[in-house]
């Protein structure tokens, strides 16, 4: 099997990837630490076995350990089912970010725990965002998140969230419940950073009268290599004939496309409509 090589998707890919792993592993010494808290995914995971061997059986296990075996079963179904590159960079990100965490001296800057929990939030979730943004991820549940996004065209991020507070539940009753309901605050905040950020599962559908169908057209399909629908149409007030091209995008596509319809016929009518459930063959671009 042939694979292509784009060198600026790769270092687009890595160099988001690496950032995101940095910021990860800086704000898990700066902010998560400091607080107590335990943030979603592998990375909750990984902090409350951490502290459970060392409260309980006193063993101080690196991160690195906990983390790099959590991911293992993943990314070997995450490699079969989404895609060799994919997972090659994550499982990359996902080292790096461990030997981070390991590496990089706790620096808490406050102590405040609502301080900590909001704003250590929104930095983990402008994390994975840059991640996912790049074409990679931090492993765990991203992988979760991306399956499901790219095999069933859904968005899970608000059922891992759910899914994490069986973690919280946990780390609740061994260590109090305080910290697990200030990490509820912090996953929350995380999950709709990512939410804000990482637009390119979400959907949206154009609907454009037009003059220029044929013109119209050619910009979707440069911009989202997939087909549109024309529809004739008859301006009721003018009696004149139009045509209208349906087309379902992303937000992203959708952002360009309106203004590169808009070149193409400035008379252009564009209703652009949030797309929240798709069914059928729908064709997404992906560099995994």
């Amino acid at each position: 099997m042939k694979v292509n090589f784009d060198l600026k998707t790769e270092v687009k890919r890595f160099g988001l990837g690496f950032a995101g792993a940095i910021i990860m592993a800086v704000n898990i010494k700066t902010f998560v630490r400091a607080g107590g808290l335990y943030p979603g995914g592998f990375n909750g995971v990984t902090l409350l076995l951490q502290t459970i061997f060392d409260r309980f059986f006193g063993i101080a296990v690196p991160f690195s350990a906990i983390n790099l075996l959590l991911n293992s079963i993943p990314t070997v179904i995450c490699f079969r089912a989404i895609g060799k590159k994919f997972t090659i960079s994550s499982a990359i990100i996902i080292v790096a970010t461990s030997i981070f965490t390991d590496v990089i001296p706790c620096q808490p800057i406050t102590q405040d725990i609502l301080l900590i929990s909001v704003f250590g939030g929104i930095i983990n979730g402008f994390a994975v965002s840059l991640c996912l943004i790049g074409g990679t991820s931090g492993g765990g549940t991203d992988f979760i998140a991306i399956y499901f996004a790219q095999k069933k065209n859904k968005d899970v991020w608000n059922f891992i969230l759910m899914g994490n507070g069986c973690v919280l539940a946990i780390a609740g009753i061994l260590f109090g419940w305080d910290k697990a309901l200030y990490s509820i605050i912090f996953q929350f905040a995380s999950t709709q950073m990512i939410h804000m950020l990482h637009t390119a599962y979400k959907k949206e559908t154009l609907f454009i009268v037009t003059d220029h169908p044929d013109e119209v057209y050619q910009e979707i399909y440069e911009v989202t290599n997939h087909s549109a629908t024309e529809f004739a149409a008859t301006g009721c007030y003018s009696n004149e004939k139009r045509k209208m091209l349906y087309s379902v995008v992303s937000s992203t596509e959708a952002k360009i496309l309106v203004n590169r319809v808009r070149k193409a016929d400035p008379n252009a009518f564009i209703n652009v409509i949030k797309t929240d459930f798709l069914e059928g063959h729908f064709y997404q671009k992906t560099d995994y």
